[in-house]
């Protein structure tokens, strides 16, 4: 990825450590966005992992045309054996309500794009809330729904 690329009046680059306070912010409205519990500790590790250039997670942040930081991305590779190729998937995309319609979410999937192609990654792949309307509408315009339904299977946590 470009240290920095401009969509529109959209920058997107890789987060820095002076980003945490403002990431953090984004992050706690998303995790109450999807009303899931996200502790100090667990955004902590998850800051880590973004900071850290040997961990599969990465991240995305886009701010606007006045350098406010409006919106978030995490993704990472995955294998894609059937395909015998590696995917992009895209843990997490959120842009803060007064910045939707801004070209803020479009200008992180654009990015993202190009990061696939540039890695080689065949696809860019995310899920979202079946009731998320807005974010929906957006997806609709740049990628193919699927048929696939999604299952979690609860691991007991070590004690």
């Amino acid at each position: 990825m470009s240290s920095n690329t401009t969509v529109g009046t959209m920058q997107v680059r890789a987060p820095q450590e002076g980003d945490y306070a403002r990431w953090r912010e984004l992050y706690r409205a998303y995790a109450d966005f999807y009303e899931t519990e996200q502790t100090d500790e667990a955004a902590d590790r998850a800051w880590s992992w973004i900071r850290d250039p040997d961990h599969e997670v990465k991240a995305l942040l886009v701010a606007d045309d006045a350098g406010r930081v409006v919106g978030l991305a995490h993704y990472r590779p995955f294998a894609r054996p059937l395909a015998a190729s590696t995917g992009c998937y895209l843990d997490d995309l959120f842009v803060e309500p007064a910045a939707r319609g801004t070209g803020a979410a479009d200008a992180l999937l654009g990015e993202l794009r190009q990061i696939a192609e540039s890695h080689g990654w065949t696809v860019v792949r995310w899920i979202t809330a079946d009731d998320n309307h807005r974010a929906r509408s957006t997806y609709d315009r740049v990628a193919t729904r699927t048929m696939w339904v999604t299952y979690d299977m609860a691991v007991p946590a070590e004690e």
